[in-house]
């Protein structure tokens, strides 16, 4: 019998023993699965705010997508989904007023859960004129939004309301037939109104002084650092459907630096340009999308120099376009001739591109710009004159200012052009100031129609850089907006209409490439959403296959 107990203790005890075994080989596996879920990324640039109703720039907007979430996001088709709103909204008969139910359990990272006043607080920051949001004029689709921004109504007044927690109403000025792709931009994200509060003037400053209710958590992120972290954020409505646990990001503004990480798998992602798209086309890694991206160069018209619209037409003719993508992009990007880029938008009438039935605007003229050079000089009472381009210091803007800067001098005898590189939170902040001649930069609309590009030089538009004001302009700007409407062929030959005055009338600003982008990206790695407007880049489905 002694020996039958003994027997049966050290059977029992193996159990345990074995029990205990497996425990600890399902953690390993648990590690070990979370390990692999884990991907190692570059960005081109810093972060220069977390804040959605004050950015301005690409890379912020890319960092806030990933922690945030709006009415709608955005699908791998590039359409527009239901995100914090559980259901398409019901809509009056006059289509101007949208009542949306929200999610239940849509959570902050902190625990609080997000309503319909979180939406009001933050669509009423954007539009206060205290606030200088650069996105300000995207909100003129609702209601008082245009009053309220220039001052003449409070911002209470609104056409945003909380009808209780979990419902929330949007009247707007006119019917739009593009609503739901709009409510997809950043602009366009909630705000939870007690911690934006309590955090003050540090909001969005520092991953500490954020809150997420999207996809991921940000981490080791100070407001200036070069790297950051995306964290799955497990408290996501939708986390079943994020797989991702990690993405470790670094800023590598030189395209060489990110190949490096590349090759010695210390990223899985990273952008390429130039001669580094030669070098891996084959590769099965190498990828290019294109994208509604374009590059310009924006004139401050506040200036006396830079104010002369025929020194503005002799510097929008007097570069190659080609050569430049060719030479310095070759990443499949392609040359612009006007303002819209190409495969953005189409006529509702006849389907065809708004870029192919608008023609070229502005092309490289090397004689023309002579001659608008010398017209130019003989009104500024001129022979010779210097000018400066500001541009952010990554290497791609460096090169393309360098580029600009040999062609101009060549084709305008009696121009200098200095350069003037720094980094992009400082370059924004000088062209908002109007602290520069002449900018080199680029814009991604936020939804695919043509008025989110138009809009943008409206004479109190947040992003007009420019300062350009015409009363002919804004005038055809909110015919599109609201005469039009309901018209949509009228509203197309507007649009075009205000197109060709602003780039070959006015020469507000010298478009001159559509950008791609070229890529790496680890074949192990699925489901990143490269997008050829608006942000850049999501992880949201993204995945490591093995």
């Amino acid at each position: 019998m002694k020996n039958g107990i003994l027997i049966t203790m050290i059977l029992l005890l193996g159990v345990v023993i074995a029990a205990c075994g497996g425990s600890k080989g399902d953690k390993q596996q648990a590690s070990t699965s979370e390990t692999k879920q884990a991907i190692k990324v570059t960005s081109a640039g810093e972060i220069a705010t977390l804040d959605s109703a004050l950015y301005s720039d690409t890379f912020s907007s890319d960092a806030i997508g990933q922690i945030s979430e709006g009415l709608y996001r955005v699908n791998p088709d590039n359409e527009a989904e239901l995100g914090i709103a559980k259901a398409e909204p019901t809509v009056s008969a006059d289509k101007k007023v949208y009542t949306f139910q929200l999610r239940d359990d849509a959570k902050w990272s902190n625990g609080d859960p997000v309503t319909a006043a979180d939406f009001v607080y933050a669509f009423q920051k954007v539009v206060n004129p205290k606030t200088a949001s650069p996105s300000s004029n995207q909100l003129d689709v609702i209601k008082n939004a245009n009053l309220i921004r220039n001052e003449k109504a409070e911002p209470s007044t609104l056409g945003v309301k909380a009808i209780n927690d979990k419902t929330l109403e949007i009247t707007l000025e006119n019917p739009i037939p593009y609503l739901p792709k709009l409510l997809t931009g950043t602009p366009f994200l909630p705000q939870n109104e007690k911690f934006v509060t309590s955090t003050g003037s540090k909001y969005g400053t520092s991953a500490d002084t954020v809150l997420s209710n999207g996809p991921f958590l940000l981490k080791d992120w100070s407001g200036i650092g070069t790297s950051w972290t995306y964290i799955k954020n497990k408290d996501y409505w939708d986390a079943k459907n994020v797989k991702l646990n990690k993405v470790s990001t670094q800023v590598a503004k030189d395209t060489g630096a990110g190949v490096n990480l590349y090759e010695t798998r210390d990223v899985q992602y990273t952008a390429l340009t130039d001669e580094f798209v030669q070098k891996y086309k084959n590769d099965k890694a190498y990828h290019s999308d294109s994208k509604s991206l374009i590059g310009y160069l924006g004139f401050n018209e506040d200036r006396v120099s830079t104010g002369n619209v025929h020194l503005r037409k002799a510097l929008s003719m007097a570069f190659d376009k080609e050569a430049y993508t060719n030479t310095i992009l070759g990443d499949g990007s392609k040359p612009l001739n006007g303002y819209i880029p190409a495969d953005f938008a189409k006529d509702p009438a006849n389907n065809k591109d708004f870029r192919a039935e608008n023609g070229d605007l502005v092309t490289f003229d090397p004689d023309k710009a002579k001659s608008e050079w010398a017209t130019a000089k003989k009104e500024l009472g001129v022979d010779k004159l210097t000018l400066e381009i500001l541009s952010s210091d990554t290497e791609v803007s460096k090169k393309t200012v360098e580029f600009l800067q040999s062609e101009i001098q060549k084709n305008l005898p009696g121009l200098t052009i200095k350069l003037k590189s720094v980094p992009l939170k400082n370059r924004l902040a000088l062209t908002t100031a109007g602290d520069y001649d002449i900018f080199y930069g680029t814009w991604s609309p936020d939804y695919s129609d043509p008025i989110n590009f138009l809009e943008v030089y409206q004479s109190d538009g947040g992003l007009n850089f420019s300062k350009y004001k015409s009363k002919t302009y804004d005038v055809g700007l909110n015919a599109v907006k609201s005469t039009y409407a309901t018209e949509p062929e009228k509203r197309w030959d507007e649009m075009l209409t205000l197109e060709k005055q602003l780039i070959q009338t006015d020469a507000v600003i010298a478009p001159f490439y559509q950008g791609a982008t070229a890529y790496l990206l680890d074949p192990n790695v699925k489901g990143v959403q490269i997008y050829p407007f608006g942000r850049n880049i999501s992880y949201r489905l993204a995945y490591v296959d093995k």
